[in-house]
């Protein structure tokens, strides 16, 4: 309980300081999303990708994280053509609403919910799935979507420079060739993974503004329509011919489809320009939103 008051004292401070006289807002929000990226995301899949063993039966719950988002995908790239909207309204919805929030938020509820014999199978839907999705696909979609112009043989090379993908590609292969991360770095990268939830809270913060308007915004609420309604209905439908409906593995499976727009999604969408208040929006409301429907699907699930 402690990590998350933590990390929701970050989110008031980032509104605290958002306004102050003199606070360099811009120039904290920069270094902060830095440190998340750039630091924390490489820290974290040192952490956590080599200690997966690939498992067919452990493919399943995984599959869901990147199946809801590879729809997203399909489903808000074929709007964006259709309705015309510009590249970053798209990229904006194919990211965050693509991804859930399935360890900041989806672990205190999975463990409460279900208590700790659900923990694994959240913990493997996180790693396998949105951590990985957020250090790989996310940033090809960023950089596909933020690309104006220029030559398009840039776009591999700067998927490739951005140091989370580096790092998930090296602990891949740290993964499938069995090595272990060093046991000495593992204090410090339990130490600053910690930091990623009141730090990204905080970024959060700091570009949040709630308006009526904004609240009025179809994209907004198309967005959360996805996250929160779509993307667990299509998860429940196709899983159940995989998992027994009433097993813990699909009720897990099903709940964390249906969690509040991953923050890390959403900072990855501001570092590539893609409609950053609608991706602070979708995260900051998101959470409280998420509980309403949350509640729906626990008691659906039974």
């Amino acid at each position: 309980m402690i990590p998350v008051i933590i990390a929701v004292l970050g989110l008031f401070l980032g509104l605290f300081l958002q306004n102050r006289d003199g606070f360099p807002t811009e120039k904290a929000t920069k270094w902060t999303n830095f440190y998340l990226l750039n630091i924390v995301l490489p820290a974290l899949a040192l952490l956590y990708i080599p200690q997966i063993k690939a498992e067919w039966g452990l493919l399943i719950p995984i599959s869901a994280a990147w199946f809801t988002f590879i729809t997203s995908w399909i489903i808000f790239g074929i709007l964006g053509k259709l309705l015309h909207w510009d590249r970053g309204l798209t990229g904006c919805l194919i990211i965050v609403a693509g991804l859930a929030n399935t360890s900041f938020l989806g672990f205190p509820i999975v463990e409460g919910l279900y208590g700790k014999e659900g923990m694994p199978i959240a913990l493997l839907i996180d790693q396998g799935g949105s951590f990985l999705l957020v250090s790989s696909l996310s940033i090809i979609v960023g950089s596909l979507y933020s690309h104006k112009s220029g030559k398009l043989s840039s776009i591999p090379i700067k998927i490739i420079s951005f140091p989370p993908f580096g790092f998930l590609m090296g602990t891949l292969v740290m993964s499938i060739l069995g090595v272990p991360t060093p046991e000495f770095l593992m204090p410090l990268l339990k130490l600053i993974g910690r930091t990623m939830a009141p730090m990204a809270l905080f970024a959060i913060g700091l570009k949040f503004s709630l308006d009526f308007d904004s609240l009025k915004s179809r994209y907004f609420w198309m967005g959360m329509g996805y996250r929160l309604i779509l993307a667990p209905i299509l998860v429940w439908l196709i899983y159940r011919n995989f998992l027994p409906q009433d097993s813990l593995t699909f009720k897990v499976t099903v709940l964390e489809s249906a969690m509040a727009p991953m923050i890390t999604g959403s900072i990855v969408a501001i570092s590539f320009d893609l409609r950053p208040k609608l991706a602070t929006l979708l995260a900051g409301l998101g959470i409280p939103i998420a509980g309403l429907s949350l509640l729906f699907w626990y008691y659906l699930l039974g």
